[in-house]
């Protein structure tokens, strides 16, 4: 999501789990076995689910997991799993899991994060990593002097050497880029899907664009050159990547308004864009999106969702935002409470992968 998420961090972060089980178990890393894998084009919807907020939570770095910040806790993971979805999209912040630029990852962080991925896998449930920071650390953009283009690269090296050969995990290259040229977050990507080639990972990876990925925007200019100029010139060696977008349903796409403008505004958002994945042989995914839960909202959601179906020569999976600690009275939030789901969960549930799809490559 955009600013406006940073901003609610402010009453996140005084959010508080109850005392919960911490899986120490390390990830299921079944060396030689398939791993994620895009398909060929038409291969339909694969991949639906939840982003899980929480890792992301927090101004203190590296603060405590459990207080500052929250890992997915395994009743949330079971909840979801039991409900028939078969990803989650895991947010989690640069500077927790490599406190300095280049550095090693941090060993803890890492735990919490193979936990999460293990109870995942133990349910069927394939994690998308998210490196949940819009192209910046520590606040200074990729492509600066203090956050070189190489940095990204360094870090996604690091994780796909210990997540590479894992069916169960995708890499998404970084949450809603914004804040440098479209160029320059090219340059990062392909920086980083090397690094991710060179070590062997042949996991597939989600690349974001530019201007915070929206869907709406890809063809437009308001944060430079469009992404439907630029990122056309990915280059990945193993051909196993699908461009990653986001698309809320209110007025100003900003996920911030329960208002939804008509039941159109999704199919109209995402239709530019998917023309021009399929003009250029690509595949997608819809990594975030989001409306409230009124009839107009819901009617929304439930024509995107479709649209995607109907678009499966395009369309590759969808995370929904989003469950977890993140407060459950925001209207985009499909985290029950007290036992009962939100209105959006019974739309999502219609439009689930299919169980009988072809396994993971």
């Amino acid at each position: 999501m955009r600013l406006d998420k940073r901003r609610r961090r402010n009453v996140r972060e005084h959010l508080h789990l109850h005392v919960r089980e911490i899986l120490l178990a390390a990830a299921c890393m079944a060396t030689g076995a398939a791993v994620a894998h895009a398909g060929e084009p038409g291969a339909g919807i694969r991949y639906s689910g939840v982003n899980i907020a929480g890792a992301e939570f927090g101004k203190t770095v590296p603060g405590r997991e459990g207080t500052d910040y929250f890992y997915p806790p395994p009743a949330t993971i079971d909840y979801f799993a039991k409900a028939g979805m078969n990803t989650i999209r895991l947010p989690f912040r640069w500077e927790r899991i490599q406190h300095a630029l280049r550095g090693e990852l941090d060993a803890a962080e890492l735990a919490h994060m193979d936990a999460t991925v293990a109870r995942a896998a133990a349910k069927g449930i394939t994690v998308v990593l998210d490196v949940h920071n819009f192209a910046a650390n520590n606040g200074k953009p990729i492509g600066s002097a203090a956050v070189p283009v190489d940095a990204l690269a360094d870090l996604w090296g690091k994780l796909a050497a210990h997540y590479k050969g894992n069916r169960h995990v995708i890499f998404g290259l970084m949450n809603e880029p914004q804040g440098l040229p479209t160029e320059t977050w090219l340059a990062a990507t392909n920086a980083a899907i090397d690094a991710i080639r060179r070590g062997g990972a042949s996991n597939l990876v989600l690349v974001p664009g530019n201007g915070w990925t929206g869907a709406h925007s890809w063809l437009g200019s308001s944060y430079g050159t469009p992404n439907g100029d630029v990122m056309v010139g990915v280059v990945d060696p193993a051909k196993n990547y699908a461009y990653e977008v986001h698309q809320y349903l209110d007025g100003n796409f900003s996920g911030t308004d329960p208002r939804c403008r008509d039941e159109a505004i999704g199919v109209a958002a995402l239709a530019g864009f998917t023309a021009w994945a399929r003009s250029h042989g690509k595949q997608a995914f819809l990594g975030e999106f989001g409306g409230g839960s009124d009839a107009t909202c819901l009617g929304a959601l439930d024509k995107m969702l479709q649209y995607m179906a109907d678009n499966r020569d395009v369309w590759l999976g969808w995370t929904y935002w989003a469950a977890g600690p993140w407060p459950p009275s925001y209207f985009t939030s499909v985290q029950p409470v007290n036992g009962t789901a939100p209105p959006q969960t019974g739309i999502l549930l219609k439009h689930l992968a299919r169980t009988d799809a072809p396994s993971a490559k």
